[in-house]
């Protein structure tokens, strides 16, 4: 999908299109009714604003029904073949940018059946036999999902080798780790780089699981109850791409599972994103200035003149909620839907499209923020040296070497702590005597512990922040992930 494809022109009707309207109303499924619809029914109606993303899948799928009808002796090759060349010519329009969309002709499916009609005849009329705009439209979402969660699935490939290439260069850097906020434990950049590996594995395979699920035929289902025609579902399907027909017809048309998953799954990711969006905030700071980020991904203030703002980290932050809004949309909508359709679940475009182009951007913004910043080491490493980060390795030390328990070894650890705030020294800084005055058994080799670097090094346990730990996990990612 091309943007100038995405803002296609939509006109209103003409003399010959208003006539018809007020002779006999819609021309698709006019039979029925003696008159055409309001001005605002055509106004609520229509979807033809946002689904004509939908006309590649449409028009894919129109084929394979047309291949079908053709094999199996509904309608002739003859008509078969007017139809594919038709439907190819359709496309080369909508594509050129020379197709008119009307809205009168409410959505895609009609918009490409009436165009259809005017290139080839009544032959077009035969293309629908045998399936409904219920099968249809839930064929087009379905395979529309699934292209795009194709397309989600290599941005964070992408942004995961960002990721794991910036780990690598940071394996060794050390900076604080934080629980609420709060200065807790030394760790490696690398490794916190890897977290963020980790969450969009994670994210990946959610998305996997659910183009497995939703990789299911509707096709065929029609209305709602299947069809008298002896039509193939399985060739269908198979020529679409998808494992299987799906086995209940009211099911096919009624489901939109797919599209909450796709949300839930995105939701999730664009809170992933959201939270490291967040960091980069904060690293960014004056407060902590750990990362720099280029004017390729800055901005400036029109009256302060020394800002750098990482704008696209914030809009990253801010754009989650769209994802989340959407998802609580759809929610909204199917929770009281009795089967099977409603049009209702016309609702179900808006909502995935815009989720959709928001998670892809957001994706492709940060792994361009990853592959630009530039780590601040020396300030990382100097960020360590603030709120006792190595008061763990000291009550640790007292574990193993005078056997306390624990908590005891918590406690003691704690009054040593208090004693170097009342000093204003750090705890490396302490003398011995001092903490002895706490503890008897503490020794000289208190201060081999309260080393940044050794404390860093000393947590080798897997999955831990040792240098040499994140470089295996980032052997394994490269493997698992790229």
């Amino acid at each position: 999908m091309t943007a100038d494809t995405q803002n296609l022109t939509i006109a209103s009707d003409g003399p010959e299109d208003g006539a018809a309207q007020q002779a006999g109303a819609n021309t698709m499924w006019g039979g029925r009714f003696a008159a055409g619809p309001a001005e605002v029914m055509e106004q609520i109606n229509a979807s033809i604003s946002f689904d004509q993303r939908l006309y590649a899948q449409d028009i894919a799928g129109s084929k394979a029904h047309c291949a079908m009808l053709v094999e199996q002796a509904i309608i002739s090759k003859e008509d078969g073949a007017s139809i594919l060349s038709g439907l190819d010519t359709i496309l080369s329009e909508i594509e050129n940018g020379s197709f008119t969309f009307k809205a009168s002709l409410e959505d895609i499916h009609m918009n490409v059946e009436a165009r259809l009609r005017e290139l080839i005849g009544e032959a077009a009329g035969r293309l629908h036999t045998g399936r409904s705009r219920n099968d249809q439209v839930a064929l087009d979402v379905r395979l529309w999902t699934r292209d795009a969660i194709d397309g989600l699935e290599a941005g964070l490939r992408a942004l995961q080798a960002a990721l794991i290439a910036q780990a690598e260069a940071e394996a060794e850097t050390i900076m604080p780790g934080y629980t609420h906020l709060q200065t807790a434990q030394p760790v490696t950049l690398g490794h916190h780089l890897m977290a963020y590996v980790e969450m969009l594995g994670r994210d990946r395979s959610r998305l996997a699981d659910c183009r497995a699920r939703l990789n299911e035929s509707p096709l065929g289902a029609a209305a709602l109850a299947g069809t008298s025609f002896p039509i193939d579902r399985q060739a269908t399907a198979a020529a679409l791409g998808f494992e299987r027909p799906m086995a209940n017809s009211m099911d096919a048309v009624a489901d939109r599972d797919y599209v909450l998953e796709f949300l839930a799954a995105g939701a999730i990711l664009t809170v992933h994103l959201s939270r490291f969006a967040e960091e980069l905030v904060l690293w960014c700071s004056p407060g902590f200035q750990f990362v720099q980020l280029s004017d390729a991904f800055s901005t400036g203030s029109s009256i302060m003149p020394q800002k750098r703002n990482p704008d696209a980290a914030e809009l990253i932050r801010g754009k989650a909620g769209r994802v989340v809004g959407a998802l609580n949309s759809l929610l909204v909508v199917m929770k009281g839907l009795p089967l099977t359709y409603g049009k209702d679940m016309q609702e179900d475009k808006e909502p995935l499209f815009d989720a959709a182009d928001t998670l892809q951007l957001c994706v492709t913004a940060m792994t361009g923020m990853v592959q630009d910043m530039t780590a601040r080491r020396d300030t990382l490493r100097a960020a360590t040296d603030q709120g006792f980060i190595t008061a763990t390795d000291l009550a640790d030390w007292l574990v193993r070497r005078l056997g306390l328990p624990f908590r005891q070894a918590h406690h003691v650890t704690g009054s040593i702590v208090r004693l170097a705030e009342e000093r204003g020294c750090a705890l490396v800084e302490l003398p011995l005597t001092a903490m002895q005055g706490v503890e008897a058994g503490i020794t000289e080799e208190i201060f081999d512990v309260l080393s940044v670097d050794k404390a860093v090094a000393s947590r080798a346990s897997y999955g831990g922040t040792a240098p040499a730990q994140v470089r295996k996990a980032i052997a394994a990612a490269k493997e698992r992930f790229l």
